[in-house]
């Protein structure tokens, strides 16, 4: 065991004893997600259909996001007061998905590059963190794949697309993101990670950017999909 597995080791053992974990389903002490909990979750067997994006190759989301678990998790993850260890949770339930629709996840996704959505500075400095970004690096680990965390880029500070229509999240994210460095995705094939997929403006723009830098093949990787309007809550 190297030195930094074992000073994390120790320090989620003291974290478990001062600030123990609670599922955020029943309530039971010892993970955010019990295992009975996570058996209650319908964790798809289908995969989004390539002919309905006009720039990714394809769509992987694991969940619906109508789910009042996986909504209360996402929501946790994301929003005051920040549970950012679900980014484990939440990541392993996307190798679920891939091991249900029959991917060998070590071998299938072998060569492919993982590259989280970017935030603009001022909302990862608010959070203090890009929850895609921690996604990502879950993922990494389980699928035995590279992480590029700063090839793609955040240029222009946009609305929340929560609160718009799908034209308006198609208008704000138009010309929002660049490719900083092009080497680095050159003829890659590209797993594109975020949390929740709506209408995948988004994530549509970001398959642009890449694919004109010169990756081969864009897929999106994400925990859930949700219908317009369900991605919204009271307080953001």
């Amino acid at each position: 065991m190297n030195k930094n597995k074992k000073l994390t080791r120790i320090k989620n053992f003291f974290l478990d004893i001062f600030f123990p974990k609670f599922c955020f389903g029943c309530k039971k002490e010892g993970e955010y997600l019990c295992e009975d909990c996570r058996a209650t979750l319908e964790i798809l067997e289908s995969q989004y259909p390539k002919c309905q994006s006009k720039k990714l190759n394809g769509l992987y989301f694991a969940l619906l996001y109508r789910n009042p678990l996986i909504k209360e998790l996402i929501k946790k993850f994301k929003y005051e007061p920040f549970v950012k260890e679900l980014g484990d949770t939440l990541a392993s339930l996307i190798l679920d998905h891939f091991l249900l629709i029959g991917k060998n996840p070590q071998k299938d996704f072998a060569g492919f590059l993982i590259v989280p959505v970017p935030l603009d500075k001022s909302r990862k400095k608010w959070r203090g963190f890009n929850q895609a970004e921690e996604i990502g690096k879950n993922l990494a680990q389980y699928l035995n794949i590279s992480l590029e965390i700063d090839t793609l880029i955040k240029i222009k500070k946009t609305a929340l697309q929560v609160n718009l229509n799908r034209k308006e999240r198609q208008e704000n994210v138009k010309e929002a993101f660049k490719v900083k460095n092009t080497q680095a995705v050159k003829e890659k094939k590209i797993l594109l990670v975020d949390d929740v997929y709506t209408t995948g403006s988004t994530m549509e723009e970001c398959a642009k950017v890449l694919k004109k830098a010169g990756a081969k093949e864009v897929w999106g990787a994400v925990i859930a999909r949700a219908r317009p309007g369900e991605d919204r809550f009271e307080k953001i």
